[in-house]
C-alpha cells in the first residue's frame, strides 16, 4: 500500500503467485506423506518424489546463487540442503545426491536400501537436477554457467578437491545418519548441511565444489552441454563416485562397531 504510486498491480501478482507456491506445496506434502491423510506410509511414489523435490531445490539454490553472484552462496546452498534434510528425512533418507546414495549401498549398513530402490533415487535425482537448472535459466532470461575448473586451476587440482570434499560430505552422512553407534537425531541435518558450507568455501574457486552429480548434470544440462559441460560433469560424476567409495570403506572400517552390535540401520 505504501509503495501503491509505484504500481499496486504487482502487489496482486506476487499474491497469485505465492498463493500458486503455497497450493504446490501442499498438494506435494500429501504426495510424501500419505500417512497423515489415511494412507500407508512410505512406498515408491513418497521416496521417489522426496528424492526429485530435495535434489530440485538444492539445485536452483545452486544455479541462483550461482547468476547471482551471491557473496554467501556456500551458507545459502548449505542451508537449502539442510531445510529438505529435516523436511524429507523420514520419508527417503533424503540423500540428494547419487554420490550419496552410492556410499550408503556400498556401506551395506541400510538394509531398505536395495540396488533397484537406490537407482531409482539417482534417476530422480539426476532429473530433478536438470529441472531445477532449466528453471534457474529460466530466471535469468536464458542464462546459465558452465560446469569447470575456477581460474587458475586444472582438472588434476579439481578432481583432487571434489574427490576429497565427496568423500567428507558423504562420511559425515554415513556417520550422523547411518550408525547406529554415532548417528544423532537431532544435529544430523545441520551436520550433513555444514560439510557444504566447508567444501563451498574450500573450493569453490578450485572446481566450483559441485560435490554431487546432481550439480554437475544440472549445471552441464542448464548450460545447454556447451563448452565441455557434459565431459566436465561425467569426470566431476566418476570423481565423486570415488570420494564416495572411499568414504563407504573408511566408515566401514571406523564403524565396524556398528556391525560388532548386530545392529542396521532401518532408515538413513
Amino acid at each position: 500500500v505504501a509503495s501503491a504510486g509505484l504500481g499496486f498491480g504487482w502487489c496482486i501478482a506476487y499474491l497469485v503467485f505465492e498463493m500458486i507456491g503455497a497450493v504446490l506445496a501442499a498438494v506435494l506434502f500429501k504426495v510424501v506423506r500419505p500417512e497423515d491423510f489415511g494412507g500407508e506410509k512410505g512406498g515408491a511414489a513418497a521416496e521417489v518424489t522426496s528424492e526429485f523435490l530435495g535434489t530440485f531445490m538444492l539445485v536452483l539454490t545452486v544455479g541462483l546463487n550461482v547468476l547471482g553472484r551471491s557473496p554467501g552462496g556456500a551458507f545459502s546452498i548449505a542451508a537449502s540442503l539442510m531445510c529438505m534434510i529435516y523436511a524429507l528425512g523420514n520419508v527417503s533418507g533424503a540423500h540428494f545426491n547419487p554420490a550419496v546414495t552410492t556410499a550408503i549401498l556400498a556401506s551395506g549398513r541400510c538394509h531398505d536400501l536395495s540396488p533397484a530402490k537406490a537407482g531409482l533415487y539417482v534417476a530422480s535425482q539426476i532429473i530433478g537436477g536438470i529441472a531445477a537448472a532449466f528453471t534457474y535459466s529460466a530466471i535469468y532470461h536464458g542464462d546459465s554457467f558452465k560446469l569447470a575448473p575456477g581460474a587458475g586451476y586444472g582438472y588434476v587440482e579439481a578432481a583432487i578437491a571434489e574427490c576429497v570434499f565427496t568423500f567428507v560430505l558423504c562420511y559425515v552422512v554415513l556417520g550422523v545418519a547411518v550408525s547406529t553407534t554415532t548417528n544423532n537425531s537431532t544435529m544430523f541435518g545441520l551436520a550433513i548441511g555444514s560439510c557444504v558450507t566447508v567444501g563451498g568455501n574450500a573450493i569453490g574457486a578450485i572446481s566450483g565444489g559441485s560435490l554431487n552429480p546432481a550439480v554437475s548434470f544440472g549445471i552441464a544440462a542448464g548450460h545447454r552441454l556447451a563448452d565441455g559441460s557434459l565431459s566436465t560433469a561425467v569426470l566431476y560424476t566418476l570423481i565423486e563416485l570415488i570420494g564416495a567409495g572411499l568414504a563407504a570403506g573408511a566408515f566401514m572400517v571406523t564403524h565396524a562397531v556398528d556391525k560388532d552390535s548386530g545392529k542396521l540401520a532401518e532408515t538413513v
